[in-house]
């Protein structure tokens, strides 16, 4: 039918369709799009993360890398500062003090961190067990002391033990009770022992805790009706449940272990004849670099340290994995 003025008024077209060519811009352009894209995936990303990289860049990688440089070298009276190399680490590793504070701190851990984690463990099963009245109050109890500065807590602890000012002892003596001397070299560690329990026990308990809530209600509630008990549920069902939760605790409380500080170096001031220079490998450093003025050593001691930590934490978790039903 031939087109008449009216529709061509209109717009409407008269003959056949031009294809678009790719020279017609139709939108943005290629590289404008991978602009965009580029932005949107990683340019506002990264954005956001720049305080947090800028500042960890600052104070964490900047002194590692310049705490890294010190332990290469070594401060002499002729020469000065000199690049030994590995030397410094050589000498930790043969050095008494530094890996008698490592045997010190893994008997340590070896009896106060089952002792801390099975409190832990406890305590979280009786908040989800609903066994306790006022869980509230029973949970804030228990993660109040970890709220505690450590500092402000081995003074604390310091002052009961104390054996001439302490409540402790008063009240032993009132009551003519035999109270331990808990500041004495036998009983030194029980007592750094009681004040670390008491700081991180409620913290592992909210951990352990928020892992039971994950713990599906069905499964509680079906060896409910097959008639187990309390305890039979939380052996069968919720403690292998939660042993991933459990293996996170005991790698912390390992490391924690390892570099132990705030509390031996207050009850160094209160009993420095029981505690030395190196109690602790993390006490040895600090005392090699602001008492002894060995920074070079000092930091090779620390970067020592850290490699211990690491291979400790790692061997447990690879003999862990590897057990049967872990």
């Amino acid at each position: 039918m031939p087109s008449t003025g009216v529709e061509e008024a209109r717009g409407k077209p008269t003959g056949p369709r031009l294809k678009r060519t790719s020279e017609e811009p139709y939108g943005p352009g290629l590289g404008e799009r991978r602009l965009r894209r580029f932005w949107q995936r990683i340019g506002i990303p990264y954005m956001f993360l720049f305080p947090f990289l800028l500042l960890f860049v600052l104070f964490l990688i900047v002194p590692l890398v310049y705490a890294l440089q010190l332990s290469l070298f070594q401060q002499r009276l002729v020469g000065g500062n000199v690049f030994v190399g590995l030397h410094n680490y050589l000498t930790a590793f043969t050095d008494s003090n530094f890996l008698g504070g490592i045997r010190r701190m893994a008997v340590f851990g070896v009896v106060q961190i089952p002792v801390m984690i099975g409190l832990a463990l406890a305590f979280a099963l009786l908040l989800d067990g609903g066994l306790v009245w006022l869980r509230r109050t029973f949970r804030m109890a228990f993660f109040l002391p970890y709220a505690v500065p450590s500092v402000v807590a081995a003074l604390m602890w310091g002052y009961l033990y104390g054996p001439s000012f302490g409540p402790l002892s008063e009240i032993g003596h009132n009551l003519h009770v035999a109270v331990p001397a808990f500041l004495s070299p036998s009983w030194m560690l029980v007592s750094i022992g009681n004040i670390v329990t008491w700081e991180y026990v409620g913290y592992n308990m909210i951990i352990l805790f928020a892992a039971l809530q994950a713990v599906p209600s069905e499964l509680r509630e079906a060896a409910a009706v097959d008639g187990a008990s309390q305890w039979a549920i939380a052996r069968r069902i919720k403690i292998p449940l939660i042993k991933p939760a459990l293996l996170l605790t005991v790698v912390f409380s390992i490391i924690g272990t390892l570099q132990l500080f705030n509390e031996p170096q207050i009850m160094f001031a209160i009993a420095p004849t029981v505690i030395g220079n190196s109690y602790t490998p993390n006490l040895y450093a600090y005392n090699l670099a602001f008492t002894n003025q060995q920074y070079n050593y000092s930091a090779a001691i620390s970067f020592t340290l850290g490699a211990v930590v690491f291979i400790g934490s790692y061997t447990f978790m690879l003999v862990t994995n590897r057990r049967k039903g872990f």
